[in-house]
């Protein structure tokens, strides 16, 4: 299975490790792009962070087209896997970026797979009606 990864840039090394696990399972898997340039040592998780902090996000998302380069990606993939871990002192924090990539998903009808249950959030019934599948931490739940 064709397997994009969602979920912030700041979870790049727990991105990097579940990647390396899905592959186990003889998934390919796609990963933001960002986390990749951190993975190969283009630019460290600090100072992309940093980048951010000073409202270049905005202006790299624009650039570089991450949000519809993104969503190519999610549409040539069988499924999308949501890495919702707690960030923002919320439990299974899913963000702005993931809801919509979610929502692509969604449309596109692709399996949604979330790592840990959804979380209380505001839009949690935009989330529920996604129909995730949740995988409560076991890789060896995606098929």
């Amino acid at each position: 299975m064709k397997i994009s990864i969602c979920a912030s840039i700041q979870f790049t090394p727990q991105i990097k490790e579940i990647a390396d696990e899905l592959k186990t399972y003889n998934h390919e898997v796609i990963i933001p792009d960002g986390t990749e340039r951190i993975i190969n040592g283009e630019i460290t998780l600090e100072e992309f962070l940093g980048n951010v902090g000073k409202g270049e996000g905005a202006k790299a998302k624009i650039t570089h087209d991450v949000i519809r380069g993104y969503f190519h990606k999610i549409e040539n993939s069988d499924a999308i896997l949501v890495l919702n871990f707690t960030k923002k002192g919320i439990d299974n924090y899913i963000g702005g970026n993931t809801f919509l990539e979610m929502g692509f998903a969604h449309v596109l009808n692709k399996k949604i797979f979330l790592y840990n249950p959804i979380p209380e959030m505001h839009y949690k019934d935009e989330l529920i009606t996604f129909q995730p599948i949740i995988l409560n931490q076991n890789l060896s739940k995606v098929s």
